[in-house]
């Protein structure tokens, strides 16, 4: 029997449709927590990386479903016990790098643009005052994000200069990042497009609700199914292919002002559940499928 491992965050409904998938295919599948991963380097237990008493090389694949915040050293940790497992032939997906890129979305945009790809105009800096100069220089109207961060959490939009000045104070005094992306003038509505192995295996439409201009359906937004024309297709799995994930959630857009798509961001540890709802599609089941293809 095809034996996985999920290394997860607490349990949720993702978690417990990876097992009810798990089942159907008759795929063993270990669920356990990210942040009881260890590892020996020498001994005679060297190389073993282990969670929850499960010895992650000796599995057929691993699944990295969420990870838990941590100090910068337990990351680091973590995605080194995911690099030492792909370096014993264990396949993980999404590959450590591919995790380690699209958690970071300054990174995300800088893989996606190098492959020609069209992104909406960012900046990233530490300087409250360099970061007003570049509010001026993307039109005075932009979008702030955390550079990490997901479901559309802790995103604002400011274009009122004064309100700039007070809140890239306090990131730059809170020690953060500041990334700015100027707004882009959108009809109303983004496209999720879930790309497993170099295809799109479902789409969906996430349109903004009561008055709110963040689509993220984890903040009320409303999906429906959708289905993605070429260039919408080849742009998702371009971008997924950047940051060389075998599985992606890849967040499009439609520039009003300049015409055509951009990609937003790139989520390699994204969820399905409003995807499966909307299109009917076993997400689960086609991800741990695909798994099991690779580890053949």
């Amino acid at each position: 029997m095809t034996t996985f491992a999920a290394l997860v965050s607490g349990t949720g409904w993702h978690v417990a449709d990876l097992l009810r998938a798990a089942d159907d295919l008759d795929v063993k599948l270990h669920a356990l927590p990210f942040a009881e991963v260890s590892a020996a380097v020498g001994g005679a237990a060297s190389g073993r990386v282990s969670a929850g008493g499960v010895e992650l090389d000796g599995v057929d694949g691993v699944v990295v479903r969420m990870m838990p915040p941590g100090s910068l050293e337990q990351v680091v940790f973590r995605m080194d016990a995911l690099l030492r497992l792909s370096a014993v032939g264990v396949p993980v997906w999404n590959p450590p790098r591919a995790v380690e890129a699209a958690v970071d979305k300054y990174l995300t945009l800088s893989l996606i643009e190098r492959r020609g790809l069209p992104i909406p105009a960012t900046w990233a800096g530490q300087s409250a005052e360099q970061g007003l100069a570049a509010f001026e220089e993307l039109g005075g109207d932009v979008v702030v994000k955390p550079l990490f961060g997901s479901e559309g959490r802790g995103i604002v939009r400011i274009s009122d200069r004064e309100l700039a000045w007070r809140c890239f104070h306090m990131l730059e005094h809170t020690a953060s990042v500041l990334y700015l992306q100027r707004w882009i003038r959108h009809p109303g509505h983004d496209l999720r497009l879930f790309v497993l192995r170099g295809r799109v295996l479902g789409a969906m439409r996430r349109s903004a609700q009561g008055g709110e201009w963040r689509t993220n359906v984890a903040i009320g937004g409303r999906a429906e199914a959708w289905r993605p024309d070429p260039q919408a297709e080849r742009l998702a799995v371009a971008a997924a292919a950047a940051l060389g994930a075998e599985f992606a959630g890849v967040d499009l857009i439609e520039d009003l002002d300049r015409g055509g798509l951009v990609v937003l961001e790139v989520n390699a540890v994204p969820g399905w559940r409003a995807l499966a709802r909307v299109t009917g599609i076993d997400v689960a089941a086609a991800l741990l499928d695909a798994l099991r293809d690779a580890a053949r």
